[in-house]
């Protein structure tokens, strides 16, 4: 005999489903599922008195399929406590369960005079609650913070001048982080020996799969704080234009020295960046 338990997103599997997005997918998904084990449990233990404690499960599932005993459940979860509605703050519930927090040390080398950057070392202390699997939850968080790394140093936008449609819709027209874009020192911890009495998440657990992204903007904050040592040495005391993302350009010319000056092109007035007549 064997137990099966569906995970899938589908309305082909489970009825009245809803996706795994937000990193809401233990938090929904996860307690349904306990919900379901719960009542199976609840089905099989008239069958534990009588067969024993130490009874196998598959000896509990034979005898509850011998009496006809329906071994497939279905589990449905709503988080407590929300009911949120916009521009009613005096009646509304809460918006989220919960806050998930982080912090983010970054070590980067620039080149000033190619724009190129090293991302050195990053430390990441992360708050997941208490984990429901720590080697999943170092996977998300380095993860998420090359994705956020990416967006906010070498994942530019482009649009196109004559219809306004965007350029770079894919991996194929924009670029995104490889290997050598991985810190090359990357640590990740978990806060621990905490305690959350509060958190009706299941079993105390945090969503983890998106709040480290914004962690990947401690890359750039990183270049501009080392172009500010730059130019500062170089006795340059202009206001450092600083956008993101900080592309290997905007890198150079932020720089300031007297050869980025001379390739430098000013903005139209009303014009936006990334335009192309043609391509």
């Amino acid at each position: 005999m064997r137990f099966t338990l569906s995970f899938d997103t589908d309305t082909s599997t489970i009825p009245d489903t809803v996706p795994t997005a937000a990193s809401a997918g233990s938090d929904l998904q996860g307690y349904a599922v306990h919900n379901a084990c719960v009542e199976l449990n609840r089905r099989l233990e008239p069958f534990r008195q009588k067969l024993g404690k130490d009874a196998s499960l598959s000896a509990l599932a034979g005898a509850a399929w011998g009496d006809r005993v329906s071994l497939s459940a279905t589990g449905y979860y709503k988080a407590p406590g929300l009911g949120y509605e916009w521009n009613n703050m005096e009646k509304s519930g809460n918006l989220f369960m919960y806050f998930t927090q982080g912090v983010a040390a970054t070590e980067v080398e620039v080149n000033t005079l190619t724009g190129d950057h090293t991302v050195r070392r990053v430390d990441i202390h992360m708050d997941v609650g208490k984990s429901l699997n720590p080697a999943i939850d170092y996977g998300q968080i380095e993860g998420a913070f090359t994705q956020g790394q990416g967006w906010a140093t070498i994942e530019e936008s482009l649009w196109l001048r004559h219809n306004g449609a965007m350029f770079t819709q894919g991996p194929g027209a924009y670029k995104l982080p490889g290997f050598s874009d991985i810190p090359q020192v990357f640590n990740v911890s978990l806060l621990r020996d905490a305690e959350w009495p509060n958190l009706n998440s299941i079993k105390a657990s945090k969503g983890i799969g998106e709040p480290p992204l914004f962690l990947g903007a401690s890359v750039a904050i990183a270049i501009r704080h080392a172009l500010k040592s730059s130019r500062a040495d170089a006795g340059i005391t202009e206001v450092q234009d600083f956008r993101l993302p900080t592309t290997s350009e905007r890198i150079r010319m932020a720089a300031g020295d007297f050869l980025a000056k001379k390739g430098a092109v000013e903005r139209k007035s009303g014009g936006r960046d990334g335009f192309f007549a043609h391509i």
